[in-house]
């Protein structure tokens, strides 16, 4: 089953008003592939949100970097999905490693919020992904594997559900998992959905790589089988995204 490519650009906690105008005029006066070759989403901070939407061109999407695990309410300093949905948002992204690390957010906890998300109409890019010591120890898939267990346990239809699988000693540290690393990974997370969601699911479930991505490592990272992407951190904010985007092509569509 051929799936389409999709790219994603995480900004995190960084911009200024007028930097985010730049980095929008950049990529709205870029020459990419179609959609039907490349799906682009880009993640601005909350407060750009409504910014970049009314800027971006309209084969680029939005996503929200986090949304309230329920309806919203007294929950002080939180944004919910339904908000997100209200300013016609269509993506979210959770379980990213930065806070499932710096904010202890749980594998239940994560699943919990990309099951609401879902549930409001949002479409999801659910991170998944080990630490150094993890990987030093042998049990990077016993690490993905429970991640991406407590989303199945929640989630029935993975139509709107991009996989990110983002290995943590990897993310901004400058060091990259190589082709094969990440190929290895991305080939068990698919077989994993085969043998415990669905054949189909398995299939069609889009499966990006995060972690360093680059315009100098992008093309021999996406010409692999099960690597159907990325989620890209600071070189998102850079001219060099459009590189990764291109990168699409090399899957011959």
């Amino acid at each position: 089953m051929a799936r389409n490519f999709f790219v994603g650009g995480n900004w995190k906690c960084n911009g200024t008003s007028d930097e985010v105008k730049k980095i929008v005029t950049t990529l709205n006066e870029a020459e990419v592939p179609s959609e039907d070759v490349v799906e682009v989403v880009v993640s601005p901070p909350f407060v750009f949100l409504p910014l970049v939407k009314s800027l971006l061109r309209s084969d680029f999407h939005v996503a929200a970097q986090n949304c309230w695990v329920r309806k919203g309410g007294a929950f002080t300093g939180e944004i919910s999905a339904e908000m997100l949905v209200n300013l016609r948002i269509p993506w979210v992204i959770h379980g990213h490693s930065e806070r499932r690390a710096l904010l202890n957010e749980s594998n239940g906890f994560v699943g919990d919020k990309v099951a609401y998300a879902l549930s409001q109409g949002l479409k999801v890019i659910a991170c998944i992904g080990e630490t150094l010591e993890q990987r030093e120890s042998g049990s990077t898939m016993a690490v993905v594997a429970a991640q991406t267990k407590a989303i199945a346990d929640k989630v029935s239809n993975w139509h709107n559900v991009v996989l990110a699988y983002e290995p943590v000693w990897a993310i901004g540290t400058g060091k990259v998992a190589t082709p094969a690393q990440a190929q290895e990974v991305h080939s068990e997370l698919r077989k994993w959905l085969k043998d415990n969601v669905g054949t189909e699911i398995a299939a069609s479930t889009r499966i990006i790589y995060g972690g360093s991505v680059n315009g100098a490592n992008c093309k021999e990272l996406a010409a692999q089988a099960d690597v159907d992407g990325f989620l890209v951190g600071g070189a998102s904010l850079k001219p060099e995204f459009i590189d990764i985007i291109k990168s699409a092509t090399v899957k011959g569509n």
